[in-house]
């Protein structure tokens, strides 16, 4: 039997040790010392421990962590006793921090756009059959236009971003490995920790609170859908997702529709109001919406609709409303 390689030792480490792509990844990433490093990273370990593991010297191991932190392979966990430094733990964070590196090489680029387009709809799947409940959810506009409902603190973005310590935005990681929907790439809006590490490591600017409102406004605008983790408390980033990139969908697509769960909110269409102009159906990811309303006007069909308010924001004659359908202490977990 052919020994196994530090790279698919890696990828097996990230749950992905069937892929034809991921093992090429890490190696386009880190050389087999910092493969060895990275392997030694687990659980979190100092640099003395690391070094122990792997047999290199104390400076050898200093000189890569930096290198890998910033290339989004390893992560620190800051303690009272010092630093302790932790290889990527999943692949979903291993796609968004390494995705948006300063410098990323083509390669890298091209074996997740390959992996996204050849091996992501049955990785989805096999997740979401152990998921105990949604990773994230869907959360509805209200920087353009305000629902009738009110919005509660942990769905509504300007508290979000009222509350935040610190803020940052990062290019969407999915449209920087394709990007072939044309639509705004740095949109990602990291909060708080996201915001420090985003920072810290470069591949993120700081954002004034106006600015992030100004951001979103765009993206309501852009047709773009905001979602977050799936908590109460406000959670780590606010990503602004298209209809084909984003690796958020998939999941509504296999069947299961685990991954992401639908905002506390459904639109409706008044079709006395609607002029039948089907500008809502261009801007639906879901194929929620569809001329079979009374007297062919709009209409949403309330099993796809997943409650982002995408379509209403440029409804020409605010035909389009969000109605609350889910109780507040349902959503989120």
């Amino acid at each position: 039997m052919t020994e196994k390689t530090v790279y698919q030792k890696l990828a097996e480490a990230i749950f992905a040790g069937d892929s034809r792509y991921i093992p090429g990844i890490f190696e386009a990433l880190a050389d087999e010392n910092e493969a060895m490093v990275l392997l030694a990273a687990a659980p979190p370990a100092s640099i003395r421990e690391i070094a122990q593991k792997t047999g290199f010297e104390e400076a050898a191991v200093e000189k890569m962590i930096d290198p890998l932190f910033r290339k989004g392979l390893l992560f620190k966990s800051k303690k009272a006793d010092g630093i302790r430094y932790y290889r990527v733990r999943q692949l979903l964070q291993m796609h968004d921090s390494t995705a948006v590196i300063l410098n990323a090489p083509r390669k890298m680029l091209d074996l997740w756009k390959a992996f996204m387009a050849d091996e992501y709809a049955e990785y989805s799947r096999r997740i979401e059959q152990i998921l105990p409940g949604p990773v994230v959810r869907v959360i509805p506009v209200n920087i353009s236009i305000t629902p009738e409902t009110q919005i509660l603190a942990f769905d509504d973005i300007k508290q979000i971003v009222a509350n935040a310590r610190n803020l940052a935005v990062t290019p969407c990681s999915c449209r920087v490995i394709d990007g072939s929907c044309g639509k705004p790439k740095e949109v990602c809006v990291q909060v708080d920790k996201a915001a420090d590490y985003a920072i810290e490591r470069g591949t993120g600017r700081k954002l004034e609170k106006d600015e992030a409102l100004t951001l979103m406004r765009m993206c309501e605008e852009e047709g773009l859908v905001h979602v977050s983790d799936n908590k109460r408390a406000p959670g780590h980033v606010i990503c602004n997702c298209c209809s084909d990139c984003c690796l958020n969908w998939p999941s509504l697509r296999t069947g299961l529709g685990k991954f992401v769960v639908p905002s506390r909110f459904r639109a409706e269409v008044d079709p006395g109001k609607c002029s039948s102009c089907e500008t809502c159906l261009d801007r639906c990811h879901f194929d929620a919406i569809g001329m079979e309303g009374e007297g062919e006007t709009a209409a949403v069909n309330p099993d796809k609709c997943m409650g982002c308010g995408v379509c209403l924001v440029t409804c020409p004659e605010e035909a389009i409303t969000l109605r609350e359908v889910r109780p507040a202490e349902f959503v989120p977990s």
